[in-house]
């Protein structure tokens, strides 16, 4: 299958049944929502609206009874991100935002059952972070808990089976009359994890021994290096594969990886980037280079061999390469991909953005135009 070796192919057909017989003690529907601590939540709302094109959902904060905190949530298709901004200078998660910046401090999960979730975990060495409690109001009730993961980063497992309201207890509608429009964003396709040396196998460990994820593939320094630098990485997954969540550590090469460069700037392991899904990838991202969003730069000899690596596709190459968009390839098909440049002004959170035509996992052919392209940002940066 093109450039796919026997080795890989035999590993991705391994994890396929490891997949189709998982016993999943956990289950989860989904990606209920992302939470980033924020300084300022109005303006980055603002943001996320004009560039990514989300939509107005749903505030709370002082006019809502709130004192500690403003929280702005917005959504796009199945896409939900609150930003919150604390006032207390002395609570977590101004501390969060002190040695941060804006960053993911939650990644929620949709459960059938938030209070099992957090006995599952927790009874296999899970750190509680939130002890299971119900929240209510006229629109019925949300069951929620949570558990601690790497670096400051948190899931929150959310049962909202008896409730109707908008997103949560407690929120009330938001509308500020300012909607740009969609972007064609569609759901999180996968959020990546940045961990110290050596840590990556612990925190896959823990997906598999504490939540019951299995390892869908593993890079190496061999598969994901350039001259100068290199990382490796384990995409682990849940039972019915809805959620992916990456673990990268770096490796040792001539200069400072892109990962080692997260880890000094976020001081310490958090999300790397969030991988959002669309049908439609030209459209999204003319779309929102139109509205300001920085794309890396992808070499155009990179396109002089993709076609030989991955074969026929159904766009049109010159197209592709107008807008910068790489292309791989794995067992079951292919997939569309380009990466935002970081979207503060600490080199971290960044977003990528993935049309999946057939390919489930990750392929490796565009790992070096990637990493070279990164290396010249942390060239500019004076962080190589």
């Amino acid at each position: 299958m093109n450039d796919l070796t026997k080795v890989e192919n035999f590993a991705y057909s391994s994890a396929k049944k490891i997949f189709e017989k998982a016993q999943d003690f956990l289950p989860i529907n989904g990606t209920d929502y992302v939470e980033l601590i924020v300084g300022n939540a109005k303006q980055a709302a603002h943001f996320y609206k004009t560039a990514l094109g989300f939509e107005d959902l749903a505030y709370a904060g002082l006019e809502t009874g709130l004192r500690d905190r403003t929280s702005y949530v917005l959504q796009q298709g199945k896409i939900r991100l609150m930003l919150t901004t604390p006032f207390d200078p002395e609570s977590d998660m101004a501390n969060h935002l002190r040695i941060h910046g804006d960053g993911v401090k939650v990644i929620a999960l949709w459960v059938d059952d938030a209070y099992d979730a957090f006995e599952q975990t927790t009874s296999r060495g899970a750190k509680p972070y939130m002890e299971p409690k119900t929240i209510s109001d006229e629109h019925g009730e949300v069951r929620m808990s949570g558990i601690h993961t790497y670096g400051d980063t948190v899931h929150v497992f959310v049962e909202r089976k008896n409730y109707k309201g908008l997103f949560l207890p407690g929120f009330e509608k938001l509308d500020t009359g300012y909607n740009p429009g969609t972007t064609g964003l569609k759901y999180i396709d996968h959020m990546v994890g940045n961990v110290e040396l050596g840590a990556m196998n612990k925190w896959s460990e823990f997906y598999a021994n504490v939540m019951g994820f299995f390892n869908l593939v593993t890079f190496d320094d061999k598969d994901i290096s350039t001259e100068y630098t290199a990382l490796m990485s384990k995409v682990m997954t849940n039972g019915n594969g809805y959620i992916k969540f990456p673990i990268n550590e770096p490796a040792i090469g001539k200069k400072k990886s892109q990962v080692e460069e997260y880890l000094d700037f976020y001081r310490g392991p958090g999300c790397q980037h969030i991988a959002v899904a669309t049908d439609d990838i030209v459209f999204t991202i003319s779309e929102m280079r139109k509205r300001g969003v920085e794309f890396l730069y992808v070499p155009g000899t990179y396109y002089d061999t993709v076609q030989e690596r991955v074969g026929v596709i159904a766009e049109d190459m010159e197209e592709l390469k107008k807008w910068g968009i790489m292309v791989d390839r794995d067992e079951e098909g292919y997939l569309l991909q380009i990466f935002t440049k970081p979207v503060e002004d600490r080199p971290t959170l960044f977003f990528e953005i993935i049309q999946r035509k057939g390919a489930k996992s990750f392929g490796k052919g565009n790992f070096q135009a990637l990493f070279e392209s990164i290396e010249a940002e942390q060239a500019r940066r004076g962080t190589l």
